[in-house]
């Protein structure tokens, strides 16, 4: 898994956009709401998300992964590099960090993220 890979699970979820934050940080939003971010330059994080409590608990007892600093807090799991998690579950999570912050938005801003028939 590498930064290409992570943005193009990002974008492809519905209404789903980006935008550079904090200097070298990407910034991926649904609604103007973030779920995840990237880091784009070498450092400590490669990647974090929102999580499940559930999630959050396992994820934050596994090597290569810890609370996210400044949002642990709201449930946000830090990874330190691209490969500290297979990639089908980096998916999984990204996809469910997108689905946690889509369903506390407003109905109306939920709807707008929907593809148009």
């Amino acid at each position: 898994m590498d930064r290409d890979r992570v943005r193009n699970i990002c974008l492809a979820l519905p209404g789903a956009t980006e935008n550079m934050q904090w200097g070298s940080d990407l910034v991926f939003k649904a609604a103007d709401k973030m779920f995840a971010v990237m880091n784009l330059e070498p450092g400590p994080i490669a990647v974090s998300f929102k999580c499940t409590p559930e999630d959050f608990q396992d994820l934050s007892e596994r090597p290569g992964c810890l609370p996210a600093p400044y949002l642990a807090r709201a449930q946000w799991i830090a990874m330190e590099s691209f490969d500290a998690l297979p990639e089908r579950e980096v998916q999984r999570l990204l996809g469910q960090s997108y689905e946690l912050v889509v369903a506390k938005l407003p109905r109306k801003a939920r709807e707008a993220l929907l593809p148009k028939p």
